[in-house]
């Protein structure tokens, strides 16, 4: 059965996409930690990160770290959370996210309910930063 990730990759379910390639897909989260909160997934259907290819999971770290980067200018923090929980959904997702605080990165403690106004306005946010890097 296809992860609900896999779904939101093949639009069967809505995502706000931050970006996308032949590998990855980028897409806001709707259960944020902080506005911005975004999960790189893979397009193939992994569970755990152990499992992920060396070169694989370096490309993900790599394009965490210019989401990471982005997150940062578009909603002016200090830093990027970077984590990796992988309980929610058996597919990989790396949670990448404006860091504020030590508490920013609970995840237990993220808003199940944003505005789709504040989604909408982060994702134009992040896009933006994406394409001044």
């Amino acid at each position: 059965m296809a992860s609900v990730f896999t779904k939101i990759i093949n639009r069967e379910i809505p995502g706000r996409f931050v970006h996308e390639d032949d590998e990855f897909v980028a897409f806001l989260t709707i259960a944020p930690v902080t506005q911005g909160h975004t999960l790189i997934v893979p397009r193939a259907e992994i569970d755990q990160w152990q499992d992920v290819d060396p070169a694989v999971f370096g490309r993900i770290n790599n394009l965490a770290q210019r989401i990471g980067k982005a997150v940062m200018t578009a909603f002016d923090a200090p830093r990027a959370g970077l984590l990796i929980a992988g309980l929610e959904i058996p597919h990989l997702h790396v949670h990448v996210f404006p860091a504020y605080t030590l508490g920013d990165f609970d995840i237990t403690g993220a808003d199940p309910n944003p505005s789709p106004e504040s989604l909408d306005e982060a994702q134009a946010k992040i896009t933006a930063a994406l394409a001044d890097l």
